[in-house]
């Protein structure tokens, strides 16, 4: 796969903007500030494709990227942003909805948590939805590169008891300062478009 051909392909908010064909698909969810945009960047080694806001919760938008027209990264609007209206969260709680439960070409969703932070009660209840649909869950713990060494460990415990994962279940650290996680996500990402189990 050539990472060098990515781009942005569309940044929709109905399905009938999503992709056409039956190229799989990769989501990634998680808090508005958890650097889902700077570790779709770092994935595919590219510093502005994914923009990153200053502001969280500004995207309301699935922000699809095509990858060599081999597969699609999906950007799922952040979660646990109180300034949005209530309105507007429910719309857009809907949008994720329609979108993880009906996507056929949807091969796995990904849970983004913060390395540094307890994951929240919203972060629980994604993770519980990820796991009504999938046999084994992905979480990838960003902002491991702002931890001290020493506490690394700790917060991955930590993570995995608040988030009750399994043996069974993938936690990936993951840093966008280094390569920290990025190949190992990436091995994880090569098997399911293929087909595989992880």
């Amino acid at each position: 796969m050539n990472l060098h051909n990515a781009s942005i392909y569309i940044s929709a908010v109905s399905p009938a903007q999503y992709p056409k064909g039956m190229l799989p698909e990769i989501a990634f969810a998680g808090r508005s500030n958890v650097g889902k945009s700077s570790m779709i960047n770092k994935l595919l080694n590219r510093k502005g494709l994914a923009r990153t806001s200053q502001k969280p919760g500004k995207t309301a938008t699935i922000n699809f990227y095509n990858i060599d027209d081999k597969l699609f990264f999906a950007d799922l609007p952040g979660y646990g942003y109180a300034v949005r209206s209530h309105s507007e969260t429910k719309k857009w709680g809907g949008m994720i909805e329609e979108y993880l439960s009906d996507r056929e070409q949807l091969a796995a969703t990904i849970l983004l948590v913060d390395s540094r932070h307890k994951p929240s009660q919203d972060d629980i209840t994604m993770l519980d939805w990820i796991r009504h649909y999938y046999e084994n869950v992905i979480v990838v713990a960003t902002k491991v590169d702002k931890l001290k060494t020493r506490d690394i460990p700790y917060q991955l415990d930590m993570i995995k008891d608040v988030l009750s994962l399994t043996e069974d279940d993938i936690l990936i650290p993951f840093s966008v300062n280094d390569n920290e996680g990025r190949i190992s996500l990436w091995d994880v990402i090569n098997l399911l478009i293929a087909g595989d189990k992880y």
